[in-house]
């Protein structure tokens, strides 16, 4: 006797039956997406520099599920990972100095970058997450100050900065960072 039921009209069968179960939990997990990227669009418009916030967290696929204290650790680490890059491009500009004017203030910003990279991020990041968000913030702003301070180093002589854009760059994103910071010491 041959059977009436073929592999592929059992899986179309069990398909029909299934289908309705599972429907719901792929809508519903669209719907947590939309409201995080709710969540990230109204956290970054609450910094300086809504399009930086916005451009880093969305290229972060961490972010798709974070509160606003993960977007905040994403920020930071984000922020570590380009204070290391300015001081690396750093240490590799002064083993080819030219000029020993440039040499000088570019270890004079190595200096500065060290113990950022090192020690202050880092222990900011700790910080934040262990929910300390003021001593945080504090750890976080001074990546500005001293990006800001080997900037102005510059300013001064006759050589141009070589790493303007990216001690702008460490400082827009300390500043996103401290924003949202903020938020989280609002509560």
């Amino acid at each position: 006797m041959r059977n009436p039921f073929s592999p592929t009209s059992i899986f179309l069968l069990l398909l029909l039956l299934l289908l309705p179960v599972f429907l719901p939990l792929t809508q519903c997990s669209n719907i947590g997406l939309d409201e995080n990227e709710d969540l990230i669009d109204q956290t970054c418009k609450q910094t300086p520099h809504y399009d930086l916030c916005l451009s880093s967290l969305q290229s972060n696929p961490d972010s798709s599920n974070a509160d606003v204290k993960g977007l905040a650790k994403i920020m930071a680490d984000i922020l570590l990972s380009s204070a290391t890059d300015a001081l690396n491009y750093m240490e590799g500009l002064i083993k080819q100095a030219p000029e020993p004017e440039l040499e000088r203030s570019l270890a004079f910003c190595a200096e500065l970058y060290i113990p950022v990279v090192k020690y202050t991020l880092p222990q900011a990041i700790d910080a934040l997450t262990n929910g300390q968000y003021k001593f945080a913030s504090y750890g976080i702003s001074d990546a500005a100050k001293e990006a800001d301070a080997c900037e102005k180093k510059f300013s001064g002589g006759s050589t141009k900065s070589p790493i303007s854009d990216r001690n702008s760059l460490v400082k827009s994103l300390s500043e996103v960072t401290v924003a949202i910071l903020n938020i989280l010491m609002k509560g």
